[in-house]
């Protein structure tokens, strides 16, 4: 069975926590990449930022249901979820819009397994680590390659 360590990308574009937003577009355009890998500053794996976090950064606010009573204003919503919504829509660098938390995976990790991961979370992107140091990337081309 193949693992990682077979079908990842070794050659890992990254990005910083700390980079405009304006480098993302840019970056997807001209590499043809789903998401990529945010460091933080110890060049840890912190999260990843995706094509469609650049998108949801450009899409309508829904302002949540709220109930006055009494002196309290009660959400009906989640009132983090909409603080995070304004956060992304008014942020101009990565951290303010990657995936904290991103799900990685081992060198080690099976083909079947990467396959089940990505399905199961809807994620497309998936950092290989060898213990916490970044050595590799699998995204959807990598996967469809090795399937093939």
């Amino acid at each position: 069975m193949k693992t990682a360590r077979d079908i990842m990308t070794k050659n890992v574009v990254t990005v910083r926590k700390d980079q405009p937003i304006s480098d993302l577009s840019q970056l997807f355009i001209k590499n043809h990449f789903n998401g990529v890998p945010v460091l933080d500053d110890t060049g840890k794996v912190a999260g990843v930022v995706t094509q469609g976090d650049l998108i949801e950064q450009n899409k309508n606010l829904h302002i949540p249901t709220v109930i006055a009573l009494f002196d309290a204003v009660l959400f009906i919503d989640s009132e983090k979820k909409f603080e995070n919504d304004v956060k992304k829509l008014t942020g101009s660098i990565i951290e303010d819009i990657y995936q904290v938390d991103a799900i990685t995976i081992s060198m080690d990790a099976e083909l079947n397994e990467i396959t089940t991961i990505m399905a199961n979370n809807d994620v497309h992107t998936l950092p290989v680590l060898d213990g916490d140091k970044l050595v590799g990337i699998i995204g959807k081309k990598d996967v469809i390659r090795a399937l093939s």
